[in-house]
């Protein structure tokens, strides 16, 4: 796992591979709770940090911020 990470993750993660914990529940991200995960699946179909990641709403608004800056 990439230097740094362990402080992005959940303990239960920090030691998990960098595949695991992109199939893992958001909620491994640190300072995601489980109330938050389960919106996000609501609202945006998200379940893993994967998708997250990939979300189209996010990455678009991403985009956006970066041209902003």
């Amino acid at each position: 796992m990439a230097a740094g990470m362990e402080s992005k993750l959940d303990k239960a993660w920090e030691t998990k591979s960098v595949q695991e914990i992109a199939d893992a529940p958001v909620a491994a991200l640190q300072g995601v709770s489980e109330g938050d995960a389960e919106l996000l699946g609501k609202a945006f179909g998200i379940k893993t940090v994967r998708d997250l990641g990939t979300n189209k709403y996010f990455r678009w608004a991403q985009g956006i911020a970066t041209l902003a800056d």
